[in-house]
């Protein structure tokens, strides 16, 4: 049976409240970490780590910075002081932490507390007492004596958050005003390769009204709300349509403007480019040259018009090559990596790809442009927090949510612990 301890955010480290709440905890880890195997997952998924957890006189000791750096916390070094000082940024405040090597004494926000044991190096790596991260930054921590593990569910945290809207997300539309922003997916490249938001029959297509909610009335509710409303453009190039616009420039041209003044005109703060299925065959580099050509010149144009550029990128884990990551990165305002998908987007994506995808990512594109895109269709209540976590490890600036009408009402509120939404 697993024994689990929840501890919330503390403003002490009293001698007796650091080790006494979590005495059956420790001993058990002691026990395991004493004879080795002990592993640590953060938000469900393995987090390396330099050096095994060592008990000693009966309290688990791990290794700080990293830990710390997954749960989004600032460390910094004093050689001169031998001091570690740790930051977190929370809703309206930083939380500061100062400790100091050999020494059970103190600082949390300025008031001078007592440490049950002093933090200590061991091969290299300083070691501080696990209940640190939950009674000091708020993580929860669980122990599973059968495998050996200790557990972390990081604090909720505040993330941007994109959610996306689709024609069959009106029953959950009341979820809009928690998102800073919503991308309406009401338009497509057809067949023929030309921008449409016209009734074509398929999914990606401007909404008839329904009463008195218009598209038109959402929109701008939307805005009232607090939420920046965006386009979102469809394309796969499955019949070859998206690679007939991208060499063809004068109907990439007419595309653009279409684009860009149905978004002014329809009271937009941003267009969002979901352009799939580029780099599958054909010749790559040329794929991504001419999709490189098309996003430097929607963007002059978006931008000219006050407008926001997302796009969305397949991962580059997967078979479409035909996206330059690096210079996307530098055009748009924001890369979406689609992480998804990888086998039949009916179960939870598998983490190890989604980790890939993102270290990928991230060796092109700074980290405060790119969000993670999570599909409902894959995730569940019990699997999103995952994903999300992910996100949060590597201080990503977001994620984005594929969409609402799949959300349900159970990962929603799991969605909630995980993140401050605003």
């Amino acid at each position: 049976m697993n024994r689990i301890v929840k501890l919330g955010l503390c403003h002490t480290l009293l001698m007796g409240s650091l080790v006494m709440p979590v005495l059956p905890f420790t001993s058990s880890v002691a026990q395991a970490a004493t004879s080795g195997g002990v592993s640590i997952m953060l938000d469900g998924y393995a987090l390396p780590f330099p050096v095994q957890p060592v008990a000693i006189k009966g309290t688990t000791m791990v290794p700080f910075r990293a830990i710390s750096e997954a749960l989004g916390i600032n460390v910094h070094w004093n050689q001169a002081s031998k001091t570690i000082t740790a930051t977190k940024k929370e809703a309206t405040t930083t939380k500061k932490v100062v400790l100091t090597m050999g020494s059970t004494q103190a600082t949390v926000d300025g008031k001078t507390v007592s440490l049950a044991l002093a933090p200590q190096t061991i091969s290299n790596n300083t070691m501080i007492p696990l209940s640190f991260f939950s009674q000091q930054f708020g993580a929860g921590v669980q122990w599973n004596q059968a495998t050996k593990t200790v557990s972390i569910t990081s604090p909720q945290e505040d993330l941007y958050t994109m959610g996306f809207y689709a024609l069959s997300s009106y029953d959950e539309r009341a979820m809009i005003p928690d998102f800073d922003t919503m991308a309406f997916g009401w338009s497509r490249i057809d067949l023929n390769g030309k921008f449409t938001i016209a009734d074509t029959g398929k999914e990606y297509r401007w909404p008839q009204s329904a009463g008195a909610d218009t598209p038109e009335s959402i929109i701008q509710n939307t805005a009232t709300q607090g939420t920046s409303p965006y386009l979102m453009v469809y394309a796969v190039d499955g019949h070859g349509e998206l690679t007939k616009n991208l060499e063809d420039l004068t109907l990439q041209q007419q595309t653009i403007k279409g684009i860009v003044d149905t978004a002014t005109q329809k009271g937009f703060k941003g267009i969002v480019l979901d352009f799939e299925g580029l780099g599958l065959t054909g010749d790559k580099l040329q794929a991504q040259k001419d999709y490189n050509a098309f996003i430097k010149n929607i963007a002059t144009q978006a931008h000219q018009k006050n407008l926001k550029l997302t796009v969305v990128l397949h991962p580059l884990n997967s078979s479409y090559q035909g996206y330059d990551y690096r210079t996307l990165g530098t055009l748009a305002d924001d890369i979406i990596i689609m992480a998804y998908a990888y086998d039949n987007e009916k179960s939870p994506e598998p983490l190890v790809k989604v980790d890939e995808a993102i270290t990928l990512a991230l060796k092109q594109i700074n980290k405060n442009k790119l969000i993670l895109g999570i599909s409902l269709g894959s995730e569940n209540a019990d699997s999103v927090n995952s994903k999300i976590g992910l996100a949060k490890r590597y201080d990503l600036k977001g994620i984005s949510i594929w969409r609402l009408g799949i959300v349900g009402q159970a990962a929603w509120n799991t969605m909630h612990e995980s993140i401050e939404f605003k």
